[in-house]
C-alpha cells in the first residue's frame, strides 16, 4: 500500500536514464547484434548455395507487410487508445511512444539471447522476424501500462519495461521451446502475462487516496473519439498480429481468417451487452473501446489451428460477454475488494480473453487428429519433429495448459516483485493528488490548460 500524498524528490531523472540507456544500447548492439544471412550483403552467396533464383524468396517480402501492421499497432493503436483520459492525452500516447521504443531496443536482445545466437561467432542474427518479436514483447509491456495508467512516472514505467521483457524472454523461451507450446497469438505468452505482471503492479502500488484525483479519472467527448481510434486501428489489424509468425501457407491464411471471425462477432456481442446492461439501453463507449477487441487477444493461440469458422464465432461471442460484464461487474470489485486499480481495465481485455484463449487453445490441441489435419499438416500445425516427433495431440494439449500456468506464474510473481521495487520512494511518482494529469509530466500550453478545464 502506496499512501502518497506528496511527490517525492526525483532521484533519477528522465533524461540521465535516457541517455544511460541509449549509450548501454549502442554499446551492446556493437557487441552483439548483427544482421542475419537474408539482410546480409551475403544473401547473394546464400542465393546461390540454396538454389535460390529470386529475391521475393527473401523473408522481407513475406514478413514485412505483418511487420507494417503490428507496428501500427504497437505505436497508434496501443497509444490512441490510452487517450481516453479528460487529461492524460499527452501521457498516453507519448508514454507508449517511449516505452515502445525504449523496449523494442532491449527485446531485440533479450530474445535474441535465447533464440537468435550463433554461437559459432557468439553475435545475435536479426532479420525481419525479430523486428516482429520485439513488437510483440514490448505488447506485453503497453499492456502492463494500461493498468497503471496515469499513476506512475515515465522512470517507473522504463523500469517496469526493463523487467518486464526480461521476464517476457525467459518465459516466452520456457513456453515456446521447453515446453512446446504453441501460441502464435499470443493469448498466453503476451496478453495473459503483460495483464497480469501490471495488475500484480498495480497491487503492489495501490494508492488509497487515488480519490484525491478523482476529479481527473473520466473521459470527455473528444477524448473518448481520440481512444476509439486506436481501438480501430487495433481491431483492423489484428489479424496480422495473430498470423504475423506462422507458418507461410495454410497456417498463416487460416490464422487471419480465425481471428477476422472472431472479432467481427465480438463487435455484435459488445453492444448486445453493452445496451442490455446499460440504463435506458444506450451504449458505453468504454466497453465499445475496450470489449469489441477481447476476441481478437483470445482466438491468439489457437489461431492457427483448425479451430473451425464457427468456432471462432463462438470464442468472440463468449469474449464479448465476459468482457463487457468485466468492465461492469468485475473492474469495480477488484478495485473495492482486492485493492486493485486497474485504469485502462486489461483485466477484462487482455487477462480473462487471454487465460481463455490458453483453454481454447489446449482443448484445440488436444482434440487434433490426423484425418482432421492430415500426417504432414498435423507435424507442421504442431511442430511434432526432432525431440517433439513423437508427440501425440493429446499430450500437446496438456503442454498448452502448461504453458498457460507459467505465464500467469511469470505475470503474478514478477509483478508483485516488480511492484516492491517500484514502491521505493525514488522514481518520482505523482502525488495522489497529482495522478491522471498531463501538466505532471508535460508543458502543457495555457491555451490547452482552458480546453481541459473546460
Amino acid at each position: 500500500m502506496c499512501d502518497r500524498t506528496k511527490n517525492t524528490n526525483v532521484r533519477f531523472s528522465l533524461p540521465a536514464v535516457c541517455v544511460v540507456w541509449q549509450t548501454a544500447m549502442i554499446i551492446l548492439f556493437g557487441v552483439f547484434i548483427r544482421y542475419d544471412e537474408e539482410s546480409d550483403p551475403h544473401w547473394l552467396e546464400h542465393k546461390k548455395l540454396n538454389n535460390i533464383s529470386s529475391d521475393i524468396e527473401n523473408d522481407f517480402y513475406f514478413r514485412y507487410p505483418s511487420f507494417q501492421d503490428v507496428h501500427v499497432m504497437i505505436f497508434v493503436g496501443f497509444g490512441f487508445l490510452m487517450t481516453f483520459l479528460k487529461r492524460y492525452s499527452f501521457g498516453g500516447v507519448g508514454f507508449n511512444f517511449l516505452i515502445a521504443a525504449f523496449g523494442l531496443q532491449w527485446a531485440l536482445l533479450m530474445q535474441g539471447w535465447f533464440h537468435s545466437l550463433d554461437y559459432t561467432d557468439g553475435k545475435i542474427k536479426i532479420g525481419i522476424e525479430n523486428l516482429i518479436n520485439a513488437d510483440f514483447c514490448v505488447a506485453g509491456c503497453l499492456i502492463a501500462y494500461g493498468a497503471l495508467l496515469g499513476k506512475v512516472s515515465p522512470v517507473q514505467l522504463m523500469v517496469l519495461t526493463l523487467f518486464g521483457i526480461t521476464l517476457f524472454a525467459v518465459e516466452e523461451y520456457i513456453i515456446l521451446n521447453l515446453i512446446h507450446a504453441r501460441d502464435a497469438g499470443g493469448s498466453m505468452v503476451i496478453h495473459t502475462f503483460g495483464a497480469y505482471y501490471g495488475l500484480s503492479i498495480s497491487w503492489m502500488l495501490y494508492r488509497p487516496n487515488l480519490d484525491q484525483s478523482s476529479r481527473l479519472q473520466g473521459s470527455v467527448y473528444h477524448s473518448d473519439v481520440f481512444a476509439t481510434i486506436g481501438t480501430l486501428f487495433l481491431w483492423m489489424f489484428w489479424p496480422s498480429f495473430n498470423s504475423a509468425i506462422t507458418d507461410h501457407g495454410d497456417g498463416q491464411h487460416r490464422a487471419v481468417i480465425n481471428t477476422y471471425l472472431a472479432l467481427a462477432s465480438t463487435v455484435l456481442t459488445t453492444v448486445a451487452m453493452s445496451s442490455l446492461f446499460q440504463k435506458h439501453g444506450k451504449l458505453d463507449m468504454v466497453h465499445v473501446q475496450n470489449s469489441t477487441l477481447a476476441g481478437g487477444v483470445a482466438v491468439g493461440t489457437a489461431a492457427e489451428f483448425m479451430l473451425m469458422p464457427y468456432g471462432s464465432l463462438i470464442v468472440g461471442f463468449c469474449c464479448g460477454v465476459i468482457s463487457t460484464l468485466g468492465y461492469i461487474y468485475i473492474s469495480p470489485f477488484l478495485e473495492k475488494y482486492m485493492k486493485v486499480q486497474d485504469t485502462c481495465g486489461v483485466h477484462n481485455l487482455h487477462a480473462m480473453p487471454g487465460v481463455i484463449g490458453g483453454i481454447v487453445g489446449a482443448i484445440t490441441a488436444a482434440a487434433a487428429s490426423e484425418s482432421v489435419y492430415g500426417h504432414e499438416g498435423l507435424v507442421k500445425t504442431f511442430d511434432f519433429e526432432g525431440a517433439f516427433e513423437k508427440m501425440e495431440p493429446t499430450t500437446q494439449g496438456g503442454h498448452q495448459a502448461g504453458g498457460l500456468c507459467v505465464a500467469l506464474i511469470f505475470g503474478i510473481g514478477g509483478g508483485m516483485i516488480v511492484g516492491a521495487i517500484l514502491r521505493l520512494p525514488i522514481w518520482g511518482d505523482p502525488a495522489d493528488d497529482n495522478c491522471f494529469d498531463d501538466e505532471t509530466y508535460w508543458e502543457v500550453r495555457e491555451f490547452e490548460k482552458s480546453l481541459l478545464c473546460s
